[in-house]
């Protein structure tokens, strides 16, 4: 994977005048854009947290979120799931239950996160609009 960063596009006058410099089209086509939608969620980070420790079962990760909704885990491990980054087995002995863990690719992406986190954390002051604030 290269980590090259393309150079800048020239930008038209006319785009800049505007107030125009990623068109509509580039930013939808932009995988940066489609991983923070997904990862960017409210409850998607807290899932690939747990999940990156160990496979968690449904009732587990429900009760380990506090606040979710058991329609929104359901909903967010299904999303996860379509999107690769989460897989859903049978647990071996106990009918009907399934467990939840990271794929590769999802496993792949916790050092990311961790950056990310970290990288808020560092700037928390600095950055007084993006700090946490729980909600209800």
């Amino acid at each position: 994977m290269s980590t090259d960063v393309p150079s800048a596009r020239p930008v038209t006058s006319g785009a800049v005048e505007r107030g125009v410099v990623v068109t509509a089209a580039e930013y939808g086509a932009c995988p940066v854009t489609g991983v923070l939608r997904r990862v960017g969620d409210k409850w998607s980070p807290a899932v690939i947290r747990l999940l990156a420790d160990r496979p968690h079962g449904f009732n587990e990760l429900d009760r380990a979120i506090e606040g979710i909704s058991r329609r929104v885990l359901t909903r967010t491990l299904r999303t996860l799931e379509e999107e690769g980054l989460v897989s859903r087995t049978p647990a071996p002995g106990r009918a009907g239950r399934v467990e939840y863990a990271l794929t590769e690719v999802g496993a792949s992406l916790r050092e990311q996160l961790a950056a990310l986190g970290r990288w808020a954390a560092e700037h928390a002051a600095e950055l007084p609009r993006m700090a946490y604030i729980p909600t209800d």
